[in-house]
């Protein structure tokens, strides 16, 4: 019980290479992917409905004792993280060298996050991802850590299906030879401005938007309208979807 209440805490998470999952969308979904689980925690009937019987069988208080959520549901897995989605100290170099080459093996749409710090967009950006069909998002080393409990039950299962990669995201955008779009307030109508079917989306901070050492490397900027005075910013979940639907309107 003390080791599985630790992985709550991004650095045990990283010291022992695992994360948890909870509840039968989010546990199945990581396992149909092919993330192998060094242990699951389920009750009789999640066993008896899916036949896992290597899952270690626990009553209603210990699940509770085990979950990190309000109203647990059925299972919690120890999942063991996948390189390069998630970083070593001493693989860090080797990750960032992947990051700033991507350019030569990845030539379609791609988001990058620069700064966003709520477990809870982070999560939903993942899961919309998902939905769009862009396979890999590329997050600032001040992200927040997807592998926190709170990110990955936000993302309904949708981690299991995207490549997320930390690195020097000014690093990555420099060497990038491919067209870079930036949600800004001086940025022109997203839906008047030409786009291209292939490029990187950058999303900043939930309260300062993209970091001036980004912004200045944005090529292309955006603005999603405001139609109705009041309102003065967008949620980063709710702009990232937008601008990701007018994307794949435009080359769908």
């Amino acid at each position: 019980m003390k080791f599985h209440r630790q992985l709550e805490m991004k650095k045990y998470r990283r010291q022992e290479g695992l994360f948890v999952a909870e509840g039968p969308k989010v546990v199945g979904d990581l396992l149909e992917a092919g993330f192998e689980a060094r242990q699951i925690y389920a009750t009789k009937e999640w066993i008896e409905e899916t036949g896992h019987t290597d899952a270690q069988e626990v009553s209603e208080d210990e699940l509770r004792k085990l979950s990190f959520l309000q109203h647990p549901q059925k299972v919690v897995a120890q999942i063991v993280m996948k390189f390069p989605t998630w970083e070593q100290e001493e693989s860090a170099s080797l990750t960032r060298r992947e990051c700033v080459t991507f350019s030569e093996r990845e030539r379609h749409l791609l988001l990058a996050l620069d700064g966003v710090q709520d477990p809870g967009n982070l999560g939903t950006i993942i899961r919309i991802a998902d939905w769009f069909g862009i396979s890999t998002i590329y997050c600032s080393e001040d992200t927040a850590d997807a592998w926190n409990p709170k990110v990955v039950q936000a993302t309904m299962g949708s981690i299991a299906r995207v490549n997320i990669i930390y690195c020097n995201l000014r690093e990555l955008i420099e060497k990038a030879d491919i067209p870079v779009y930036g949600t800004l307030l001086d940025g022109n109508n997203i839906y008047e401005e030409e786009l291209s079917e292939e490029g990187i989306i950058v999303m900043g901070n939930e309260g300062n938007g993209i970091s001036p050492r980004i912004r200045e490397l944005i090529t292309h900027k955006l603005l999603i309208p405001r139609y109705h005075e009041g309102a003065e910013s967008l949620n980063v979940a709710i702009a990232t979807a937008i601008t990701c639907a007018e994307f794949r309107r435009r080359f769908h």
